[in-house]
């Protein structure tokens, strides 16, 4: 495969937890080694400004316990940190970030689940998982390990009979979004050197290929529902790059259906967090005019809230400041490569 993953980013091995733990060797994946994708995105002054701004507005929001809400946005909070090279106990937001990733460790049931107190669904424990499989990934810490092995575990177990997943940990329904998820948590895995059976992965592509929309070129939520949108689409390219589908048919396809439906405003943030990583994945003028357009309108005057904050409340507002200024941060960081998921 021609993605793989970076251990030599970082200037040593460190802990996660408090405690310093046992420095360990890069794990082993079955990806060839290579070079850091070339292309002509750069972060410029302006966005590593913002970026820097957006960071000290999240390094704020933080909880005691460590959390920025339920599992899921500390997630996305997390990946927003480590993609721009603060890691556990490492960098200006190192404190933060340990903390925070304690929190998920500590937020694991006994099966693996990782809802924590507030509750969720499979959808919050595949993100945290994705979290988690990055921080361990990057840092080789075995406390973190053993939470992710018994996350993926549970991954693994409640697949369903189609492949997917729905919000349930148990293999009984299933969904796009959620599958996704899911293959995206495997995905990180994987590259870290945690096992992931490949059936796994192969039944996990049938499924989300089975939404996909031959008259539209994009994807719906589900094999037989109305529809394909933006969001969904983003997630299925994004999950076809990350399982080595780089030459699918349905990805030229997909990739022409976001063009057409760019504007597209239903699961901003959502969509938008998969469609960075997918035509970023994707290259070429795609991903370039896309880097562009999305730069420009987190940059727009005003949008960028004083404190460091995007909120747009006609956009998923519900879930918050946090959740929309870490996939801002996200978006805006994918050309730094930190995040071994972000790496092709």
């Amino acid at each position: 495969m021609r993605r793989f993953f970076v251990i030599t980013l970082l200037t040593a091995w460190i802990a996660v937890l408090a405690a310093p733990a046992t420095p360990q060797p890069p794990p082993t994946n079955d990806k060839p080694l290579g070079e850091v994708p070339k292309d002509n995105v750069k972060i410029d002054d302006e966005t590593k400004k913002a970026i820097d701004k957006a960071l000290k507005y999240l390094a704020d929001r933080q909880e005691t316990d460590g959390s920025w809400g339920n599992t899921a946005i500390t997630g996305f909070v997390l990946l927003a940190f480590m993609a721009n090279g603060h890691l556990p106990n490492q960098g200006d937001y190192g404190q933060h970030v340990a903390k925070g990733v304690r929190y998920l460790c500590s937020a694991a049931r006994e099966d693996g689940y990782l809802v924590g107190s507030r509750g969720g669904n499979m959808y919050c424990h595949g993100m945290a998982t994705l979290a988690l499989t990055q921080a361990y990934g990057m840092t080789g810490d075995e406390e973190v390990k053993k939470v992710t092995k018994r996350a993926i575990d549970l991954i693994i177990k409640t697949q369903n009979h189609e492949g997917g997943w729905r919000y349930d940990p148990a293999p009984t329904g299933a969904d796009i979004s959620v599958t996704i998820m899911q293959v995206m948590a495997l995905r990180g895995a994987k590259d870290a050197g945690l096992h992931v059976p490949d059936k796994v992965m192969d039944e996990a592509i049938k499924y989300v290929n089975r939404c996909y929309d031959r008259r539209t070129g994009g994807y719906r939520y589900q094999p037989y529902a109305a529809g394909a949108g933006y969001a969904r689409t983003a997630a299925g390219v994004c999950v076809l790059q990350l399982c080595g589908k780089y030459d699918a048919d349905e990805i030229k396809s997909a990739v022409e259906f976001m063009e057409r439906t760019r504007d597209d405003r239903g699961h901003y943030w959502y969509g938008h967090y998969y469609a960075a990583h997918a035509l970023n994945q994707v290259g070429g003028k795609a991903w370039e005019d896309y880097y562009k357009r999305m730069r420009d309108t987190l940059l727009a005057p005003g949008y960028q809230q004083p404190n460091g904050a995007w909120y747009d409340s006609r956009r998923e507002a519900a879930y918050g400041a946090s959740y929309q200024t870490a996939i801002a941060v996200l978006i805006l960081s994918v050309p730094t490569h930190y995040l071994p998921i972000y790496q092709k």
